[in-house]
């Protein structure tokens, strides 16, 4: 990249936490059903670091609340938009939100959002209300509230939908995977150190890109194998795909001052 190209800081704000986890109940193929192997749970802020990004800001994904953490049996952290306001990004300002996709844990917080533009992918929207969620084990990853939420959005004019590859802010795209959800999209950032791949649940863990070994919930096997690739692909290298729940995040990263949730992917990994 040129001294002239757009750049971001990119953050990982860590919120909430799922400790009773194990290879067995998170992979398809586990190595050893019994491994530990907990998730935690994150929203990006990509942050304009010169001028030609232009100054803007973007959020990706939104997160969920502590009564949601409550009945599902996650242990929230923090309020995510807390953790934004910590990194000194006023929810209600932000003009642009990314939703990866629609599950639960990753599409809540709308009204938070006043001013917001959000982006989704046709092919989740069309998922998500379409005739799979007439069956509760399709529609268990998501929150009806959550849904309803994006349908007013989109009849109150805010949601831009994408079918496939977009450009959202000067050198920032995003990327049809599907795989995980319906129609999961994937984010592309340029940073001081290169390009860097926003996954979220395209690979939940490195485990899963890296060792070509697929999570337990998906929509089709096929996408997310193909997801892997296009990864790889958009990144300049392994470190530089970050994936969506790895605790390995908040460990590899270099931690913001007095906030150990929080770490800055715009910079090289310190382990």
């Amino acid at each position: 990249m040129t001294a002239a190209a757009p750049l971001y800081e990119i953050f990982a704000l860590r919120y909430a936490h799922f400790a009773d986890r194990t290879q067995g109940s998170n992979l398809i193929f586990p190595d050893d059903h019994a491994a530990p192997m907990p998730l935690d749970f994150f929203v990006w802020a990509i942050r304009g670091a010169n001028e030609a990004a232009g100054g803007r800001t973007v959020v990706l994904d939104t997160g969920f609340d502590a009564a949601a953490a409550q009945r599902r049996g996650r242990v929230w952290l923090r309020s995510p938009m807390d953790a934004l306001r910590g990194i000194s990004i006023e929810p209600a300002e932000v003009r642009d939100v990314v939703l990866s996709h629609m599950h639960w844990d990753h599409a809540g917080h709308w009204q938070d959002f006043a001013k917001a533009r959000f982006h989704l992918q046709d092919a989740e929207m069309t998922y998500c209300t379409g005739r799979c969620m007439c069956h509760e084990i399709m529609r268990r990853p998501f929150e009806v509230e959550h849904v309803t939420e994006a349908v007013r959005a989109v009849f109150a004019e805010r949601v831009k939908f994408h079918a496939g590859t977009a450009e959202i802010a000067p050198g920032v795209t995003l990327h049809l995977v599907g795989g995980h959800s319906g129609g999961l999209q994937i984010m592309r950032v340029p940073t001081a150190r290169g390009w860097v791949v926003l996954a979220s649940d395209a690979a939940h863990f490195w485990h899963n890109i890296r060792r070509r070994s697929p999570f337990s919930l998906l929509h089709s096997l096929e996408r997310m194998a193909e997801g892997w690739l296009l990864c790889e692909e958009l990144a300049d290298g392994p470190d530089h795909i970050i994936p969506g729940h790895d605790p390995e995040v908040t460990r590899r990263f270099p931690k913001l001052a007095g906030d150990p949730d929080t770490v800055r992917l715009d910079l090289p990994p310190t382990a």
